[in-house]
């Protein structure tokens, strides 16, 4: 196929709102975290804020086999979660519930696209950057730290991954692992450019935080990206202890 020919065929395709790349760490998000967590022998991931399962659902797609341990406080979330782990056993997913700094019962606001909901207030810059994103109920759930869940999960043969997903409350949540955090190999956090949540720590805070446990900055992957600007307001940080 010639150059224009290609680039005539790219340009009808970024047209319809695609791109095709290559799967490869240099171009692909996927095949960049995959690689990352196979060089590191990442064997467990602790998914917490998972959602509909979407993050799992991609770490099998990008041919990660290891097993998966779910965390998630909404139920609907929650039941679409045991739903999709059906058929893979190396998917748990753990008691419906929220992780933090300690023990009892915390609500978290659900937000009309499911995946912005957090425990935190949500500020006007996050509703304006994602439309149809604000809080449109309640649930009252309980409230666990990983370090009351983790020894059950966590073997000394295993090579973990902690990923954090919770849209502002993520202090809170390593808060509450710090006898879990030396026995994690890598962590994956939401890094946030600028306030979306009230009482949320930005990026630099948190990579600062993490550096201090031990962990080293792998990989800044765009999470999040004003659909009016461009901006990128948050990052998916990945750590690692080398």
């Amino acid at each position: 196929m010639g150059r224009k020919i290609k680039h005539r065929v790219r340009q009808l395709i970024n047209a319809a709102g695609l791109e095709i790349h290559r799967y490869v760490p240099a171009s692909s998000r996927l095949a960049q975290h995959v690689a990352a967590l196979k060089s590191f022998g990442i064997d467990l991931v602790l998914d917490v804020g998972a959602n509909y399962g979407q993050y799992a659902q991609e770490l099998r797609i990008g041919g990660f086999k290891g097993r998966i341990v779910s965390f998630e406080p909404l139920f609907d979330a929650h039941r679409a979660l045991e739903l999709a782990s059906r058929g893979d056993p190396q998917w748990q997913i753990h008691a419906r519930c929220a992780i933090g700094d300690r023990e009892g019962e915390i609500a978290v606001n659900v937000a009309g696209n499911s995946v912005s909901s957090s425990v935190l207030p949500m500020l006007e810059s996050h509703r304006e950057a994602a439309p149809g994103s604000g809080y449109v109920s309640q649930e009252v759930v309980s409230l666990v730290p990983l370090d009351r869940i983790t020894p059950s999960y966590i073997s000394g043969q295993d090579t973990p991954l902690l990923k954090i997903d919770t849209q502002g409350y993520e202090w809170a949540v390593l808060d509450g692992a710090l006898a879990t955090l030396p026995k994690i190999k890598g962590v994956q956090v939401e890094l946030s450019a600028l306030p979306l949540y009230e009482g949320q720590h930005l990026w630099q805070e948190t990579i600062a935080r993490l550096q201090r446990e031990g962990f080293t900055l792998w990989s800044l992957q765009p999470a999040f990206t004003d659909h009016r600007s461009g901006r990128t307001l948050q990052w998916d940080g990945l750590f690692f202890r080398q």
